[in-house]
């Protein structure tokens, strides 16, 4: 089961970590939050775990039609893109798929999750 839109990249996690905010902006998304997996296992649980960072993206005019539609759509806000280094090195994206996630069983909400969908979908096209 695919979970989310996922992209296999050529380039390295740092290299990603650059180019996936500036690929976000492209299509009206910032970043809000920024949680590095790897250093929060370490130091909760002192355990080794691989480059692992999940970016909530934020596109506000589309926030505010999801929020509109649906006051409780927030328990899905931001967007999450989680960005890893791969087993071979080069970095991994995922984006949430609102499609899978906000449009389920809320019809009112399938118009802004589809174009959500679009955009997350175009941002990925645009990462090589």
């Amino acid at each position: 089961m695919n979970i989310g839109i996922r992209k296999n990249l050529s380039i390295s996690f740092d290299q990603a970590l650059a180019a996936v905010p500036e690929a976000l902006k492209t299509e009206g998304f910032g970043i809000l939050t920024e949680i590095d997996v790897q250093k929060t296992l370490d130091e909760k649980l002192q355990v080794k775990f691989r480059r692992y960072r999940i970016l909530g993206a934020c596109n506000p005019p589309l926030a505010h039609r999801a929020l509109s539609a649906e006051i409780d759509a927030g328990v899905m806000l931001p967007c999450n893109v989680i960005v890893y280094e791969g087993d071979d090195g080069r970095a991994v994206v995922t984006a949430v798929d609102p499609m899978q996630t906000l449009a389920r069983d809320h019809a009112g909400l399938e118009p802004v999750a589809r174009e959500v969908r679009d955009k997350l979908g175009r941002v990925m096209e645009k990462l090589r």
